[in-house]
């Protein structure tokens, strides 16, 4: 078997198809805040289908005072303690440790315990419908509020808050894909839903920007279950979200609608234009947490606890660089478990571990930094965020920048014998301490240098003085580093923008030639965006900066190589090693296994949209045709590359001229397939077509006696492999060996 075929086998993945395509079915009658008032058109929001069912069937209009406040409901839940996550136990062993279902809805509230209850019940079965994922939300709270009143010790009241909902789950009927789960005993039901969870991913499209009078006529009539909506298609479109950011995102949304709806009597574009600037900051939120959460759990899943342990060993020691070895461990341990439970999409128990954590944080602020302190005192879902994105602590006065202790004690191979994976955490503690400058994945190299060095050092035999070629070996590979670095910034300043994606285009096209345009356009905009932002950096924030940043978007092309394996280049540098992974893609090369396409008519076709005025269309088109262009010739030199465009921005000039520019284009398309273009009549071939072509030379009528053999341009010279001697075959063309 071929290590392509081990690689496809490794990284297989199954392509579930969901056949509750239609979204939903007839919607219950709901009560409390979750039924949308008469004529609420949810289809002019999100401009996903709607069912018939869905539009002819509305349930009757809620009095003003038992609507869900929306508002209230974020703010209170932003506000609340810590205290807040632990509201809802994970399994039946925390019940004598948790409160009740009574106690905590008297805690919450009945708004914010719902508006909770919408979003478990929507990631849970992200197949079923608003209406029903409401009516199990009011059917849990009704029992939670009859526990709250009655003070009731019946089993019911006692029962923990997991079970509750996946009984409450398991009581509704033709639920998509549930039946198999619901015929199972706790815990295998829970681990079965959360496989179902696992299944759904890609199955809702993403959300989009509402139609502005729509969005605004359905927020003046029916605001708070718009809201609530909003809520339910965001937790069912991402199922393994942290609820407090759904949250948090609808609370952007609320405020986005209040703005551009403020004054819905105006003229309708200013309402538009209000959409178009601030929708994607609504949407922002959700796509960085989304991206973080699937990166991390790509990590566990691919690489293990132990990759994901060093990693935030590294991350935790350069944030807190004045905390102690043992306060770090502990805070990395816990970490990690959360992680565990929120990839598995654990939602009750993702909750609880982040709130414990922040507490610890929180709470250990003399051990670990005083520059979380202004992050502990803000609203409960903005720490976490805040406490990412602080600054570094300073490093202890006096530490020095070498550890070389770990190389040159005595006594260093007897610990690494008798603990070695504390042993290495100690070192990248210590290492990761002292240097900020350097990105988390770089510390994960020069952690695997370390311990490469020690099992070589410290085997039997090993001669004497071994291990002091370590140091030099990692200088070695901080400058390597730091070189791909600053030649990656050096590249982007002076290219900018523009030539900067082209110039990793070409790369990527040649390394992963099986993504589509859109995909190989989509990574490298990502890639020429962390030139924008990191290479204005200094010396000390350019590494961490680029190289993160950067990891995010290989993480994406390795989850994308899981659905769909690209090439076994791709496998083995997403698969052999996390810390290794951007170095061994950055020494891909040409995909010596890709089929290159096959010349056909349709391949190179030049329309009218070529002649468009709007910048960024013309460029995306460019680079399209650049995709096409190098994925027919993947060999292509950088002369004959040169060649091409020069010759396309000629012919796109002189056929841009034209009242009707596709005659020309068509024209220019005869040079390249002169076989499929009719000869007229008295014309001798093909050559006559050539004649009266304007790209990219101009041939006389004395060349129509030339030999077949010549090609009648650079881009003819190139696309119909006219390689060997570059000689001229008459006065302007090229010969064919």
């Amino acid at each position: 078997m071929s290590p392509f075929v081990l690689c496809r086998v490794h990284f297989s993945c199954s392509r579930i198809w969901n056949p509750d395509k239609s979204r939903a079915v007839l919607l219950r009658r709901c009560r409390g805040g979750w039924g949308w008032g008469e004529g609420f058109q949810p289809e002019e929001f999100l401009t996903s289908p709607i069912p018939h069912a869905m539009k002819q069937t509305h349930p009757r209009p809620l009095p003003k005072s038992d609507r869900m406040d929306w508002r209230a409901i974020i703010y209170v839940i932003l506000l609340l303690s810590l205290r807040v996550a632990k509201a809802l136990p994970r399994t039946s062993q925390d019940i004598e440790e948790k409160t009740s279902i009574g106690q905590r809805f008297s805690q919450l509230q009945e708004s914010n315990f719902k508006a909770i209850a919408l979003i478990l019940f929507a990631q849970y079965v992200p197949g079923g419908t608003f209406g029903r994922a409401a009516a199990m939300a009011e059917g849990v709270t009704a029992l939670a509020r009859r526990c709250a009143a009655a003070a009731s010790d019946s089993p019911d009241c006692l029962k923990p808050l997991e079970r509750i909902f996946l009984d409450t789950i398991c009581q509704e009927e033709n639920l998509p894909r549930s039946a198999d789960c619901c015929a199972k005993k706790d815990p295998e039901r829970n681990d079965c839903f959360l496989s179902l969870k696992n299944s759904s991913r890609g199955f809702s499209s993403p959300l989009e920007r509402p139609d502005a009078e729509a969005a605004c006529r359905n927020h003046s009539q029916h605001g708070q279950p718009l809201t609530g909506y909003f809520i339910y298609e965001v937790s069912r479109r991402h199922p393994f979200l942290y609820a407090p950011t759904i949250l948090s995102v609808a609370l952007q949304y609320e405020e986005m609608m209040d703005n551009c709806c403020g004054s819905a009597e105006g003229p309708s574009h200013h309402m538009e234009e209000c959409f178009q600037r601030q929708a994607p900051k609504v949407v922002k939120l959700i796509k960085e947490d989304s991206l973080r959460q699937e990166h991390t759990c790509g990590i566990l899943k691919k690489f293990g606890e132990r990759t994901l342990k060093a990693l935030k060993l590294a991350q935790i020691s350069q944030k807190f660089p004045k905390a102690d070895f043992v306060t770090v461990h502990k805070l990395v341990v816990a970490v990690a478990d959360m992680h565990k439970d929120c990839c598995r999409g654990d939602t009750l128990g993702c909750m609880r571990d982040r709130e414990e954590i922040l507490r610890y944080v929180c709470s250990s602020q003399h051990v670990l930094s005083s520059r979380i302190q202004q992050c502990c005192e803000k609203p409960l879902l903005q720490r976490s965020e805040c406490i990412l994105n602080v600054e570094n602590d300073d490093k202890p006065a006096g530490l020095s920048p070498h550890v070389r202790e770990f190389i040159e004690d005595k006594g260093i191979c007897e610990r690494f014998a008798q603990e070695k994976d504390m042993h290495l955490a100690r070192f990248l503690y210590e290492y990761s301490r002292r240097h900020p400058e350097f990105s988390a994945q770089m510390l994960l190299r020069i952690g695997k240098g370390y311990e490469d060095l020690l099992r070589e050092c410290c085997r039997p035999g090993a001669p004497s003085g071994c291990r002091s070629r370590g140091e030099e070996e990692l200088r070695k590979h901080i400058y390597e580093t730091q070189s791909v670095m600053r030649t990656s910034c050096d590249i982007y300043k002076e290219k900018g923008d523009y030539y900067f994606q082209n110039e990793l285009l070409m790369s990527f096209t040649k390394k992963m030639p099986q993504l589509t345009s859109a995909e190989l356009i989509k990574f490298t905009k990502e890639m020429t965006t962390i030139g924008s932002k990191c290479c204005q950096l200094g010396q000390d924030k350019l590494l961490p900066c680029a190289e993160e940043h950067l990891d995010l978007v290989l993480g994406e092309i390795c989850r994308r190589h899981l659905a769909d394996p690209i090439n076994p280049g791709v496998c083995r540098c997403c698969s052999s090693s996390y810390a290794f992974r951007r170095p061994c893609i950055g020494k891909l090369e040409i995909d010596e296994t890709y089929v290159p396409l096959a010349l056909t008519p349709g391949l190179f076709a030049f329309h009218g949209d070529l002649c468009t005025s709007e910048e960024e269309k013309l460029q995306h088109r460019k680079q399209e045709m650049l995709i096409t262009l190098l994925k027919y010739k993947p060999q292509i030199s950088p002369e004959q590359l040169g060649s091409v465009t020069a010759a396309f921005t000629a012919m796109r000039e002189r056929c841009c001229r034209e009242a009707n520019p596709e005659p020309c284009f068509l024209k220019e398309v005869s040079l390249l397939f002169p076989a499929t273009v009719p000869r007229q009549q008295g014309e001798k071939g093909y050559i006559q077509v050539f004649r009266q072509s304007i790209f990219p030379v101009y041939l006389p009528a004395s060349v129509s006696h030339l030999p077949s053999q010549c090609c009648f341009s650079p881009l003819h010279f190139i696309l119909q492999s006219c390689s060997g001697s570059s000689l001229p075959c008459g006065s302007r063309t090229y010969q064919k060996e």
